[in-house]
């Protein structure tokens, strides 16, 4: 079965229980794929990086509240000077 690799880097199990820190580094900011029998296992990823990942999933989150609200009539006009 062939399997898609989501990065420029991979390394095998072994090689991350060698050296965890190093094979970490050989993405150089970028995710290492983990492959296990060559089939991706999971992903290391840095944590500048998961912290971009977790804001992005936050602004999906808000756009989709964002969203739903917008679906409601119930708006109220206001004038600006009146605040």
């Amino acid at each position: 079965m062939a399997y898609q690799i989501l990065t420029s880097v991979a390394a095998s199990i072994t090689e991350l229980k060698k050296n965890p820190m190093g094979t970490a580094m050989e993405g150089e900011g970028q995710p290492v794929a983990i492959l296990n029998r060559n089939e991706p296992a999971f992903y290391i990823v840095p944590p500048a990086l998961f912290g971009y990942f977790q804001e992005l999933a936050e602004d999906a989150e808000l756009n989709r509240i964002a969203d739903e609200r917008m679906q409601y009539p119930d708006f109220i006009e206001v004038n600006i000077d009146d605040l």
